[in-house]
């Protein structure tokens, strides 16, 4: 802070002392209303305080300290317009793929997302059944615990019809590995490269 800063800083913080001095003595002699006050004081704090956070961007924009940041000037992502107290520590356990730790409600929509992956590599439909009984089982008790956090909003899966799916995309599977080993015979057989005589 230069010379000229400091002095107009120490002047503005004289004139607010001799205007709250005064407004209290309004106040004592009754011709302004208490309630009224506060609510101004109240008002003129959060405009002290975000004309001062916008002087620490500027400053920091002078120094360049946001250059390279790929949000500068750009909405969070992630931010559809609705207020999400916790979408720091979401953002911090999708991009890092921290698990075990989170609330009940992100781990299960992480897995639910995964599942289908997780049941293609099983090989037994009991195998396939057992997993999605027990994924149920763990949404539906998430949802009745009041833990706070975030709400629960995997949906259950229907055991029947993903079991049905997980065997179509099995025989999709076996029918495409059985195609691409007919052909890699068909690349190893030695090719004929003398004529019959005829």
């Amino acid at each position: 802070m230069n010379d000229i800063d400091a002095r107009m800083d120490r002047l503005r913080r004289a004139a607010r002392y001799r205007y709250q001095q005064l407004v209290d003595s309004e106040i004592e002699r009754g011709s302004l209303d208490p309630d009224e006050v506060r609510e101004e004081r109240r008002l003129l704090k959060a405009a002290d305080v975000a004309a001062h956070a916008r002087a620490q961007i500027e400053e920091a924009e002078r120094r360049g300290v946001f250059e390279g940041n790929p949000y500068h000037g750009k909405p969070l992502p992630g931010n559809d317009g609705h207020h999400d107290p916790d979408w720091w520590i979401k953002s911090k356990i999708e991009r890092e793929d921290i698990r075990g730790i989170a609330p009940p409600a992100l781990a299960l929509r992480t897995e639910d997302a995964e599942l289908d992956d997780a049941l293609d590599a099983l090989s037994h439909e009991g195998d396939v059944r057992d997993v999605l009984v027990d994924f149920n089982a763990r949404v539906k008790e998430a949802r009745r615990q009041l833990l706070g956090g975030p709400p629960v909003v995997t949906p259950l899966r229907d055991v029947e019809a993903e079991v049905t799916a997980w065997a179509e995309r099995r025989q999709e599977r076996m029918a495409a590995a059985a195609l691409a080993a007919d052909v890699a015979r068909a690349a190893e057989r030695p090719r004929r490269w003398w004529r019959r005589r005829g």
